[in-house]
């Protein structure tokens, strides 16, 4: 007896030893939003080599830095939920298969909710300031810089990037070619300076942003009514479909940004961008 009562109180001993000399368990006291960023679509997000008081670090571009509109909501946001913002920089094509797979959480990309998105992703309140407008952004040296109307653009070669709605409304203007889309928004811009495309559809606010960026460039906005019929709300953030829980604080904390609020972000992040394009 006593030799099973000795085994027991050694066995105990190790126990006691092992547990209090095991690496203690690291907890997150905060939790982390992991929001996926483009980093490329300037005045909505950009980056940059240098830390700032208002841009955030990019988790997987050491050294790098994201600011934006679209970063600076996401920025507000996690900090309604008590959370910690992760910046991540993925490609505008790989930004939902990267929130289907959870390496993302959200997206903050001035990202629009499309009926063909609507069906695989679900969409927070819009964020941005006022309703979406595209426009066609042309050289200044192009045979379209007097264009008023989509049938001045009868025989233009028009771009737009690879995978977004600016590039599936393209067929809406009537005779337009509608020419091969560019990988990235400054391989866009390099085709318009260049004279390699005839123009190229945008968002006003940031054509407006790439007008005053390049002295060559010029902007063609048509009247109201007469432009591109756009089927969506604006731009959201963009969540898995069963983060439900996840999508009503999003909305909520949306709701807590005053419309005077994200006017004065868009501006200072606008003068932010043509100070760095100096």
């Amino acid at each position: 007896m006593k030799k099973y009562l000795f085994i027991a109180v050694i066995a105990l001993c190790v126990s006691l030893f092992v547990y209090f000399n095991r690496e203690p368990e690291k907890v997150d006291l905060v939790p982390v939003l992991r929001v996926g960023v483009e980093c490329d679509y300037p005045p909505n997000n950009w980056e940059e080599k240098f830390s700032s008081a208002f841009n955030v670090p990019v988790s997987n571009h050491e050294g790098f830095y994201a600011d934006g509109y679209d970063v600076q909501i996401a920025k507000l946001t996690a900090g309604e939920l008590g959370m910690t913002l992760e910046l991540k920089k993925v490609s505008w094509n790989d930004l939902l298969p990267s929130l289907k797979n959870g390496e993302i959480d959200a997206v903050f990309s001035g990202m629009l909710d499309t009926v063909e998105r609507r069906k695989t992703v679900a969409f927070s309140e819009p964020y941005e300031v006022k309703e979406t407008e595209y426009a066609v952004l042309v050289n200044k040296e192009s045979p379209y810089y007097n264009a008023r109307t989509f049938n001045d653009f009868k025989g233009a070669k028009i771009t737009a990037p690879r995978g977004t709605n600016l590039d599936s409304v393209i067929e809406q203007i009537p005779g337009a070619i509608h020419a091969k889309p560019t990988e990235t928004v400054q391989d866009m811009l390099n085709a318009v300076s260049g004279n390699k495309v005839d123009g190229a559809v945008v968002n006003l606010d940031t054509g407006f942003s790439y007008e005053m960026a390049g002295v060559n460039l010029r902007l063609i906005r048509f009247p109201k009514g007469e432009g591109f019929k756009l089927g969506f709300h604006g731009i959201c953030a963009g969540l898995r479909k069963k983060d439900t829980a996840l999508l009503n604080k999003i909305n909520i904390a949306l709701s807590n940004i005053s419309v005077s609020q994200r006017r004065k972000i868009r501006e200072d992040v606008s003068l932010r961008m043509w100070e760095s394009l100096k």
